[in-house]
């Protein structure tokens, strides 16, 4: 910024200049006529390239924007069902339901069937039972993973749909 630029020929831009390479002395004095600063852009460019703007207002809206942007952003939310193997159809039923309701609410699904002990000889039920809850609730949301078995979890994942 200002007299910390250290090239002899600078390329102006910006928007009450007229766009043209100046020798360094020349850039910065129609700078302070215009009372802004002379803004190193990009150093690594041959010659650099400069602009001529009010710093700190820049560094203000700057700000302004980032604060807007995390404002904006949206806090993904991951809720968890837990099947065993052999769920029977009332308990499938009722983990379905709430699954409903997370999805409507807008938060991603994990639904993971958990295998104890010797349990893992059910794998191919479990994954049947997931694809089953993955078909029931495509109308609410779409399969982000498919059933994927780690260690002694098939997990499968849910994000809501969008409205439009």
């Amino acid at each position: 910024m200002n007299e910390k630029i250290t090239a002899p020929k600078v390329r102006l831009v910006g928007d009450n200049v007229e766009i043209g390479v100046y020798p360094f002395r020349e850039a910065i004095s129609k700078a302070e006529e215009l009372g802004l600063d002379l803004v190193e852009i990009s150093p690594n460019a041959d010659p650099p390239v400069c602009k001529i703007i009010d710093y700190k207002k820049f560094l203000y809206e700057q700000k302004k924007r980032e604060k807007v942007m995390k404002a904006k952003a949206t806090k993904v939310i991951v809720k968890e069902i837990r099947f065993g193997p052999q769920t029977d159809d009332h308990d499938y039923e009722f983990k379905k339901k709430h699954a409903e309701k997370f999805l409507k609410d807008g938060a991603k699904l994990k639904a993971y069937v958990f295998f104890k002990g010797r349990s893992i000889v059910y794998k191919d039920q479990g994954e049947i039972l997931l694809l089953r809850l993955a078909s029931e609730l495509e109308e609410l949301g779409k399969v982000e993973q498919m059933p994927k078995l780690e260690g002694k979890r098939m997990t499968m994942f849910i994000s809501p749909k969008t409205k439009k």
